[in-house]
């Protein structure tokens, strides 16, 4: 008959505590991109307007955002505006521009931008504003 002491004993139950990391680094990774699907575009602080439209546009459009720094944003990508215009080429002039700028942005950056979409021949614009409640 043979004792068995600490050592030779089988391991009868699972080591949880690898199991619990994973699940608490999933947790992290699912509430650190939970605020990027709510927010779902780059922060700004929108004009309102009372005619502000909430209908979602089917065409093929093109989401240029001017935050408050003066930065220039193309469907949420960093870009110039030179860089603007040669997307703006590349779409085709039925593209619909959604125009979403910053309202401490200055005007003369709106103009620009909207003049660099009519130099490439797109006239269809829309200006995103929040609606007053």
């Amino acid at each position: 008959m043979k004792l068995l002491d600490d050592d030779d004993r089988e391991i009868s139950e699972i080591n949880m505590t690898p199991f619990v990391d994973i699940i608490l680094v999933v947790l992290i990774i699912f509430l650190a991109t939970a605020t990027f699907i709510v927010e779902g575009k780059i922060p700004l602080n929108l004009p309102k307007s009372e005619t502000a439209e909430t209908g979602e546009i089917k065409e093929k459009k093109l989401i240029i955002t001017i935050k408050g720094d003066g930065s220039l944003f193309l469907d949420d990508r960093k870009i110039s505006i030179k860089t603007l215009k040669d997307n703006i080429k590349s779409a085709g002039k039925n593209s619909i521009i959604v125009l979403r700028a910053d309202r401490s942005v200055p005007f003369q950056k709106v103009v620009d931008v909207i003049d660099a979409c009519r130099s490439e021949g797109v006239e269809k614009y829309t200006i995103e504003t929040m609606r007053f409640e």
